[in-house]
């Protein structure tokens, strides 16, 4: 018997789900609507398989899924996005595998029993999507004074005040961030730091 816990805000969801886990091996011992519930329910009833959305109100799946990595259960995520920020970061913090709700009920059958075997669990879309990261060449480092530009970007300085800052020109400083832009894959100023946040780049760097 596989024991299952359910993690989804919309109680709909929830039901239909447990509708689709009618199987002879399967039984869901418990539900929670939010990251911070999910940790208490996994721990209070210790599953075999968490199904674990990741977009919450309040703590959300990925923090649950990085709380839960010394728990031996498997935390497979099921849920509507297939972004890169969104699976890169779940199958990083440990997560099993990686579902989409569209995924029909005999499929998520057989990834729930293939993901409490220990066996890593993609679909189609997210698969392609990770092979894609990996023959991906790798992208060129900032240099020290574009990352000097993007984190007084990231502050909400305008161009001029980059410029008097740093004690460039403006023409300068949009050459910085058209090279900023090119290395992170991103065609404007907010995504710049977004991705500059989401990597790590700007981190400890103070102007």
């Amino acid at each position: 018997m596989i024991r299952l816990v359910i993690v989804d805000d919309h109680p709909v969801v929830r039901d239909g789900l447990r509708g689709m886990l009618a199987a002879p091996d399967f039984e869901v011992v418990g539900e929670a609507a939010s990251g911070d519930e999910a940790v208490a329910v996994v721990t209070a009833l210790g599953p075999d398989v968490v199904l674990m959305d990741l977009r919450m109100p309040g703590s959300d799946g990925l923090s649950a899924i990085e709380r839960l990595r010394d728990h031996p259960c498997r935390v497979l995520v099921l849920t509507t996005y297939d972004t890169d920020r969104d699976v890169l970061p779940a199958i990083k913090a440990g997560a099993t595998g990686y579902l989409l709700k569209d995924t029909p009920r005999d499929e998520l059958q057989r990834a729930i029993r293939a993901a409490h075997a220990g066996e890593a669990v993609l679909s189609p879309a997210v698969a392609t999507r990770l092979l894609g990261q990996v023959r991906e060449p790798a992208l060129e480092p900032l240099s020290a004074r574009e990352l000097d530009v993007l984190a007084l970007v990231a502050k909400g300085s305008t161009n001029r005040a980059v410029a008097a800052a740093l004690f460039i020109s403006e023409a300068t400083v949009k050459t910085h961030l058209l090279h900023v832009y090119a290395k992170l894959g991103v065609s404007d100023r907010a995504a710049a730091v977004a991705v500059a946040y989401e990597r790590g780049l700007l981190r400890g760097r103070r102007r």
